[in-house]
């Protein structure tokens, strides 16, 4: 986190919106607890960190907006670890509370990253869906960042915790590429052969 830096958190988080197995609730208190040590500017973390949640949720509204509902849940289904029926649920949920749903939704794991879409798909003003993100992830940012900033000399407890869930995090994401990958070689390879059947009939 050092390394990173108050911008670096602010890049993490924003691919954490467009990748969920990248934990902000690992990456803020990380950044939390590296201000406490006077590496990072505790005031510099919250503004960049709350930056990357708005640009990565943008970028999930721009997907809804320019593809559409069918096109973007099509999508889902092909991309690992990301679920079609999450997005549906988001829909749902979305459809019923409006507005309320972009502002709490910041604030709920797999939501905060889902509630973009149909956001975007339903073309919400963009000055009132931007305005309710930043509020939103400002309030989720803070509560982890004062979380790790709070730790200190604790933080050692936590650590061991940290690296056993990124481990946990890293192996499943490993699994599901392979899964992944070989659900489309051996479907390729089944596609080829009904095609070489049915030219041997013909």
């Amino acid at each position: 986190m050092e390394s990173l830096g108050a911008v670096g958190a602010g890049i993490a988080i924003a691919l954490e919106n467009l990748f969920p197995p990248l934990p902000s609730e690992v990456i803020l208190p990380l950044a939390g607890f590296t201000a406490s040590k006077g590496s990072l500017s505790i005031v510099a973390v919250l503004i960049w960190t709350t930056v990357g949640s708005v640009v990565g949720a943008l970028a999930l509204y721009g997907v809804g907006a320019v593809l559409g509902r069918d096109r973007t849940v099509a999508l889902a289904n092909r991309i690992p670890l990301v679920k079609a029926s999450d997005i549906e649920k988001t829909e749902k949920w979305f459809a019923k509370h409006g507005t309320k749903a972009v502002f709490f939704g910041r604030m709920i794991p797999i939501f905060r990253s889902m509630i973009s879409v149909p956001a975007g798909v339903e073309r919400m003003p963009l000055p009132v869906f931007l305005g309710l993100t930043t509020l939103g992830s400002a309030i989720w940012n803070a509560i982890f960042v004062f979380a790790g900033y709070g730790l200190g000399a604790r933080w050692q407890q936590v650590t061991d915790i940290v690296s056993m869930y990124s481990k946990g995090v890293l192996g499943i994401v490993a699994l599901a590429l392979v899964v992944f990958l070989a659900f489309r070689l051996t479907r390729g390879t089944g596609t080829r052969r009904s095609r070489t059947r049915s030219r041997r009939r013909d």
